[in-house]
């Protein structure tokens, strides 16, 4: 099982890969077109600004090609960032296009936060707890924690999520695209021990 990481300019991209091939799973750092085809699974890293990721992926060349990819049914996962991309748009310094690949649209969390006495970002480990049973939570049980590191959060997208972690309101944790191949998470898999990793793991084996 080949899994290409995509390679942009923006993404935590050692560690991640690192922890593939901790796996047992042949891990790729790409940025080409072509690797990305060839590959059985693809990942979207990201940390940073959503408008300045979109526009290094597009001037990459590799924004149409993870669509078409995506469209293709070729297992996708996005991480943190990454998992944004995939929205419709984001509302991160200005608006911003994204891949288009899961309804909904990403904004500042700390508006809708009830509890105002949180900051943003949200940082450090948080329990998920899964809404509807999804081949990614092969070996994950409801209630493991994961570790996030965001100011901004997916919404509008009820029909897509899988897991939600709380902050005084439900934080978007894990979606899947209607149609397709298509995951996201807005927690660091690669930074969340033994649980992450056994999600990683099951990725790969999807």
């Amino acid at each position: 099982m080949t899994v290409a990481i995509i390679d942009y300019g923006v993404g935590n991209l050692f560690s991640l890969a690192s922890s593939l091939r901790y796996l047992g799973v042949e891990a790729k750092v790409t940025a080409k077109a072509a690797e990305l085809r060839a590959a059985e699974r693809l990942i979207l890293p990201g940390v940073g600004a959503f408008g300045d990721a979109a526009a290094k992926l597009r001037q990459s060349g590799l924004f149409t090609v993870v669509q078409e990819q995506a469209a293709a049914g070729k297992p996708l996962l996005g991480i943190c960032l990454g998992m944004q991309l995939l929205f419709e748009r984001s509302f991160e310094y200005g608006e911003h296009q994204g891949l288009g690949l899961i309804a909904g649209i990403v904004q500042d969390l700390q508006p809708d936060l009830l509890d105002k006495s949180l900051k943003t970002p949200h940082i450090g480990w948080n329990s998920l707890h899964i809404l509807r049973p999804d081949p990614l939570f092969k070996y994950f049980q409801d209630g493991e924690y994961v570790y996030y590191v965001h100011s901004y959060y997916a919404k509008d997208c009820a029909a897509s999520t899988l897991a939600v972690s709380d902050y005084s309101l439900p934080v978007t944790g894990v979606v899947r695209s209607s149609e397709g191949a298509v995951w996201g998470v807005q927690f660091h898999p690669e930074k969340s021990g033994a649980a992450g990793l056994r999600l990683l793991r099951a990725f790969a084996e999807i």
